[in-house]
């Protein structure tokens, strides 16, 4: 699967912005997906999984009550709508699929996004 994620930017703290990720090739809807976010000088780390169908879903304690993570797999989309944005948020968003994890660890993930900038603004 190839996947492409979009929807970055330059916001001030407490905007809220939309990440999406779209997907091509095999069949959408039988990966787990994932966020997944990278700041300067620091390791990439988990932000959110959501289940094949959608019914499911966990958060990173960082993000959690501030992002929701959403798929559309009509469309072959995945979404991270992101609220209450901190400038500590700044990093580069990764959109990642699994075949077999519900995963919060990057080698659980089989295919990767290029990456969308986020940047929040004090």
């Amino acid at each position: 699967v190839q996947l492409q994620a979009s929807g970055g930017g330059l916001v001030q703290a407490g905007d809220s912005l939309r990440l999406s990720c779209t997907a091509s090739g095999r069949t959408f809807s039988s990966y787990f997906m994932g966020w997944f976010r990278q700041a300067p000088g620091k390791e990439r780390e988990f932000a959110a999984v959501i289940s094949r169908t959608g019914g499911n879903s966990y958060y990173a304690d960082s993000v959690k009550g501030r992002f929701t993570i959403s798929r559309l797999n009509t469309k072959n989309t995945l979404y991270l709508q992101m609220s209450s944005l901190k400038p500590e948020d700044t990093a580069v968003y990764y959109c990642a699929a699994s075949t077999t994890s519900w995963g919060f660890t990057l080698d659980e993930y089989n295919y990767w996004g290029q990456g969308t900038q986020v940047t929040v603004s004090s």
